[in-house]
């Protein structure tokens, strides 16, 4: 075999802190930073312009010293003293010289550029690709075509940027990485397409026909492979692969019962299916029609939808949360304009600070590691840390009658280029037994999702199971129960964050545990009883009367 695996994009990647692309929020503090490149360059040019002047300054000083010595010649060598004083003065001299010409100061400034005091931290090879792929995944979840993509428009509308055939060629590579040859063939084919129109060309036309050919191969299309290699042969000669390739391919056609003559005609169709998604694909296709929101809900199921004012406790009586079911088995509701905007900023900046890689908690060992299926940055936020967080939080039990004492901290995520979360449980399932034991407060009954930002295009939090949608709506709250009135989990609630087309997504979620809510929340009379309302405890639904109390309706 005469294939060599071709250099990634990057050999050695660094993953300590390589990970802007997680994050809208670290990408506006780069952009941000990029307001005090020019004043470290200015000072730069200044004190570089300094050193030259004293190095002018010894260029001239040399210039009358040496005329001296051109008049004083070997007169002065034959006198010991002076001798002695040329070679003290010629290694101090030269000390001199090599101290003003080391003496750039570059390093000290580029420092400067990644001291934390400007607010800046440079990209890595791992950001461009994690924006890559991230960049894919839109592509796939939104079915966006890559021309379009690449010519800069998003669902026809315009951006201000447009992708040269290096662009293209990066995007492939990423893809090539991580042995998605799906996605190597359409931007591969896109940057050898840009190439024919660019005078001077962004990218090396043998790199793009090099890849593209083992991508080919990967996906099926030998003959292509094999057409793309001798062209590659044809254009350089001395390709240090070319040559073996082209037998090579031959050789695996001939396997494949292809005539030699046959072997450069009746080329066929491209073949390029889609891998199997790590999820089954029924549900990854689900997962992506909804995020599109392409999955009808039934008039009947909407028609039994409603609004109402939540008042089953005595603050509410005179100031009510507006509350929206927007769906029964499981039940899942929109608390409305439960949370404003001066709080969302003050969160927004206690959290920033705070931002780190979001992580899922690690099924076998309980632990918190992050994963590929979970691309954002997120912080946990005390009551103590701000009045605003304590007022919050009080307001949870409010909204949701159920105890917060026993509540993980609340948690803020903003998501980045392709951030997204795929289908999961809040609850842990029974398989699960080292799942938040070091927490002590049994499982995940409830989970709160506040929408701290409205995105333009995508970023909804999708059911698989029940098939429903929800898109963000900022000031609201998503609320639904992760267990059932009997303890067990629901495994109607599997749920997945859509990733964000166009916008920015922030939200802070609340995750609320099973212990002290006995008597917030106990279990029904019946196996599958269920609640019909936030707080059901038997009393009359709010659709018929003002819940004042939540007491059961006498009969």
């Amino acid at each position: 075999m005469h294939w060599r695996v071709l250099v990634p994009l990057a050999a050695a990647l660094a993953v300590v802190s390589a990970d802007l692309f997680t994050s809208i929020a670290d990408m506006q503090l780069l952009m941000d930073s990029e307001k005090y490149i020019p004043t470290v360059l200015d000072k730069y040019i200044k004190q570089e312009q300094q050193r030259l002047q004293e190095l002018k300054d010894l260029v001239s000083e040399y210039t009358v010293r040496n005329e001296k010595q051109m008049i004083n010649g070997i007169k002065d060598l034959t006198n010991p003293i002076n001798a002695f004083l040329m070679i003290k003065r010629k290694i101090f001299d030269w000390r001199d010289i090599e101290h003003h010409m080391k003496a750039n100061g570059a390093q000290g400034f580029l420092q400067r550029l990644t001291d934390a005091n400007y607010g800046i931290r440079q990209p890595t090879e791992e950001d461009l690709t994690g924006a890559a792929i991230g960049l894919l995944r839109l592509q796939d979840t939104y079915r966006l075509d890559t021309k379009e993509l690449s010519d800069g428009k998003i669902f026809g509308v315009q951006s201000n940027y447009t992708f040269n055939a290096f662009d293209c060629f990066e995007i492939a590579r990423a893809a090539y990485n991580q042995e998605d040859y799906y996605h190597v063939i359409p931007w591969m084919e896109e940057a050898l397409e840009r190439l024919e129109k660019e005078d001077p060309p962004t990218a090396n036309k043998n790199d793009v026909l090099e890849y593209l050919a083992f991508a080919m191969y990967k996906q099926g299309n030998l003959k292509r492979a094999l057409k793309l290699t001798e062209e590659l042969f044809k254009n350089d000669p001395t390709h240090p692969r070319a040559k073996g390739n082209v037998k090579w391919y031959e050789d695996l056609l001939e396997q494949e019962g292809v005539r030699r003559s046959e072997m450069r005609k009746n080329i066929p169709r491209l073949s390029n299916d889609r891998p199997a998604s790590a999820l089954e694909n029924t549900e990854r296709t689900m997962y992506e029609a909804l995020c599109r929101n392409e999955v009808p809900v039934s008039n009947k199921a909407l028609s039994a939808l409603y609004c109402y004012y939540k008042r089953d406790r005595p603050f509410l009586i005179l100031a009510p949360i507006k509350v929206e079911i927007v769906r029964y088995k499981p039940l899942a509701v929109l608390f409305r304009d439960v949370i404003t905007d001066s709080e969302i900023e003050t969160i927004q900046e206690l959290a920033t600070p705070k931002l780190a890689r979001a992580t899922v908690q690690d099924s076998e060992t309980g632990k918190l590691v992050t994963a590929t299926y979970r691309i954002s940055k997120s912080a946990w936020l005390k009551h103590h840390d701000h009045p605003v967080v304590a007022r919050v939080n009080h307001r949870l039990d409010l909204m949701t009658n159920l105890e917060m004492e026993t509540a993980e901290e609340l948690q803020i995520a903003n998501y980045g280029i392709g951030g997204h979360y795929d289908p999961h449980f809040d609850h842990a399932r029974k398989e699960e037994t080292k799942a938040f034991e070091d927490l002590g407060t049994g499982n995940r009954i409830a989970t709160v999702l506040f929408y701290m930002s409205q995105p333009q295009i995508g970023g909804g939090t999708v059911f698989t199971e029940v098939k429903s949608a929800i898109f963000p709506t900022k000031n609201d709250a998503l609320f639904w129960y992760n267990l059932l009135r009997n303890g067990e989990g629901d495994a109607r609630t599997r749920h997945a964050a859509c990733p964000v087309l166009v916008g920015i997504k922030w939200v802070s979620n609340k995750w609320i545990h099973e212990v002290g809510q006995e008597f917030r929340r106990p279990c029904g009379l019946t196996m599958h009883e269920q609640e019909r309302y936030v707080g059901d405890l038997g009393g009359p639904e709010p659709r018929y009367v003002p819940n004042f109390s939540a007491h059961p309706k006498k009969k």
